[in-house]
C-alpha cells in the first residue's frame, strides 16, 4: 500500500507502527448546522481508504470526532434559545443520516469534544507546568515559540500581514502565531471548572485530547498511523493539533497525514457568502445517495472536485452500466468472484487509492463479461462470476448493493410505481388480445414520462430515463 503523505508530498510505502494494526483519526464536523458536499467528499475518501486497509488484512480502529463546543455552536445557541446539547444532537444524528445515505460506515469510535473536558483540562495544565502555554486575560495561550518543528506540518511561510486574518487578533499575545487552548467564561455561555479559570476548551486541543484518550501509542515515535481531513484543516487546524501534542507528549502526533481536495459548485469555491454551500441534504433530496457517493468516489480524493449536474449524470451512466450487468445475473448465486479482477482493483486503490484506475478495471470486467454474455447467456458460471465481482465492488467501494429493478426505477413514488404498473398490464393485455395500436399508444405515453419498456423471456421490465 502507497499512501500520500502530506508533510513530504510524496507518495510513500504505508508501514503502520504495530504490524498489522492501523489506528486512523479524521477530523469530523463541527455540529452547529447541516452538513455539506465538503463533508461528504472527506467522509467518502476515509470511508474508502478504511474499507481498502481492511481488505489488505489490516485491523484497523477509525476514529472520527464531533466537535460540540466552538464559537458557532454558540452563536447558535444565542440565535435559536435552545441549549448546545439540543443543537449539538440534532445535527450529530443528521450528519449521521445522511453519511449513511452516503454508504459512509460508522467509526470504531465517535468522541465529543464534551465527553473530552477532563483529559483537555489535564493536558492545559501539562503545558503551563512545562511552561509551554501562559495565561492571558482572555484564556489560556500556546507558546509556537518553544516549538522548533512549528510549521513543519503545512510547510507554511508566513508572513506577518496575512497572518492576522488566518490566526486571530493580536490581543496580548505573545506571538501572532500563538492560539488560545482554553477560552475563559463569558455571560451565556456554556462554562467548564478548571484551576487555571473557568471557561471552555479551544478548537485545536480537542482534536489532540481525544486522540490521546482513544487510540494514543503511547510507546512510539508517533501516537497514530494516519491523520485525515480536509486540505482546509492542514494550517491552522493540523498544524496547531501537531505542534502542542509534540511539546506535551514528546512523540510526533502521525505518522502519515493525509488530506482530501477543495469542492467547487460550478468551478465557483464552496462558500456560503456565495450562496453555493450545497448542504448534503438538498443533494440527497434530488439524487439517491450511493449515485452520489459513485459521483463523488469518481475524482482521485487528493484532487479538487468540480460539481456539476452534467458531470453527475454522466458518472451515473458508467454505475449504470453495473447494473445492467447486474440486471443480467440477477437471481444467480454468487459464488467465487474473479481472482483476477480482485487483484487488478486493489493494486489500482493500493497506489494511494487510484480510483482512475480502479474504474477502468471495473469497466473492463463489465465490458467482458457482456460480451461474453452476448454468446452464451444462459451460462451461470459468467452470472455467478458477475454478481460476486459486484458484491466484492460493494465491500470495497460501497457500491452496487441495490436490486438492480429498484435501481433503475429511483426517483419515482410508489403511487408513479403503480401509475406505471398498471400501464404495462393495460398494454400487456392489449397484446394478448392483439389490439396493437392499444399497446403502442400505451408505450408512446410511457416513453413521454421517460418510461423505457423492455420485453424481456420473463415479463416487461421498465426503468426511468435519465433526462
Amino acid at each position: 500500500m502507497y499512501i500520500y503523505d502530506s508533510v513530504s508530498k510524496k507518495k510513500v510505502p504505508f508501514e503502520p507502527i504495530v504490524k498489522g494494526e492501523v489506528k486512523m483519526y479524521v477530523c469530523g464536523p463541527t455540529v452547529y448546522d447541516d452538513a455539506h458536499l465538503g463533508h461528504a467528499r472527506s467522509s467518502i475518501a476515509f470511508d474508502l481508504l478504511r474499507r481498502v486497509l481492511v481488505r489488505l488484512g489490516y485491523r484497523v480502529t477509525f476514529v472520527k470526532n464531533f466537535t460540540d463546543i466552538d464559537d458557532k455552536i454558540i452563536k447558535k445557541m444565542q440565535e435559536s434559545g435552545k441549549s448546545l446539547e439540543e443543537i449539538t444532537n440534532h445535527y450529530i444524528k443528521r450528519y449521521k443520516d445522511e453519511m449513511h445515505k452516503l454508504g459512509v460506515k460508522d467509526a470504531d469510535i465517535e468522541p465529543k469534544a464534551t465527553q473530552t473536558v477532563g483529559e483537555i483540562i489535564s493536558f492545559i495544565q501539562d503545558l503551563l507546568n512545562k511552561k509551554l502555554a501562559y495565561k492571558l486575560d482572555d484564556g489560556i495561550y500556546f507558546d509556537t515559540s518553544k516549538d522548533k518543528k512549528y510549521l513543519s506540518i503545512s510547510g507554511m511561510q508566513i508572513e506577518e500581514e496575512n497572518l492576522q486574518s488566518r490566526v486571530c487578533p493580536m490581543n496580548q499575545k505573545k506571538d501572532l502565531k500563538d492560539f488560545a487552548l482554553w477560552k475563559f467564561s463569558k455571560e451565556g455561555e456554556p462554562t467548564y471548572s478548571a484551576s487555571f479559570g473557568d471557561g471552555r476548551p479551544g478548537w485545536h486541543i480537542e482534536c489532540s485530547c481525544m486522540i490521546k484518550k482513544h487510540i494514543a501509542n503511547p510507546n512510539a515515535p508517533y501516537q497514530i498511523d494516519i491523520h485525515g481531513g480536509g486540505m482546509d484543516l492542514l494550517f491552522p487546524h493540523h498544524e496547531n493539533e501537531a505542534s502542542q501534542t509534540r511539546c506535551e507528549s514528546g512523540q510526533e502526533l502521525s505518522k502519515h497525514w493525509m488530506h482530501n481536495g477543495f469542492v467547487t459548485i460550478n468551478d465557483e469555491k464552496m462558500s456560503k457568502s456565495l450562496g453555493n454551500s450545497f448542504f448534503l441534504k438538498d443533494a440527497l433530496a434530488k439524487y439517491d445517495g450511493e449515485i452520489l457517493r459513485f459521483y463523488l468516489l469518481s475524482t482521485h480524493y487528493r484532487a479538487n472536485f468540480n460539481f456539476s449536474q452534467e458531470d453527475l449524470l454522466i458518472s451515473k451512466k458508467r454505475l449504470d452500466k453495473i447494473y445492467r450487468l447486474k440486471k443480467r445475473a440477477f437471481g444467480t448465486k454468487n459464488t467465487i468472484v474473479n481472482k483476477n479482477f480482485v487483484a487488478s482493483l486493489m493494486e489500482a486503490l493500493s497506489d494511494d487509492l487510484n480510483i482512475s484506475k480502479a474504474l477502468s478495471v471495473i469497466d473492463e470486467m463489465t465490458s467482458n463479461i457482456n460480451e461474453k454474455l452476448d454468446i452464451e447467456p444462459k451460462n451461470r458460471a459468467l452470472k455467478s462470476e458477475a454478481m460476486a465481482n459486484i458484491d466484492f465492488l460493494d465491500k470495497v467501494l460501497g457500491i452496487g448493493y441495490k436490486n438492480p429493478y429498484t435501481y433503475f426505477q429511483l426517483g419515482l413514488s410508489q403511487e408513479q410505481k403503480r401509475e406505471i404498473e398498471e400501464l404495462i398490464e393495460k398494454r400487456n393485455k392489449a397484446k394478448k388480445k392483439k389490439n396493437y395500436t392499444l399497446a403502442d399508444e400505451i408505450r408512446a405515453k410511457l416513453t413521454k414520462q421517460k418510461i423505457q419498456l423492455m420485453d424481456t423471456t420473463e415479463g416487461t421490465q421498465w426503468e426511468k430515463i435519465d433526462e
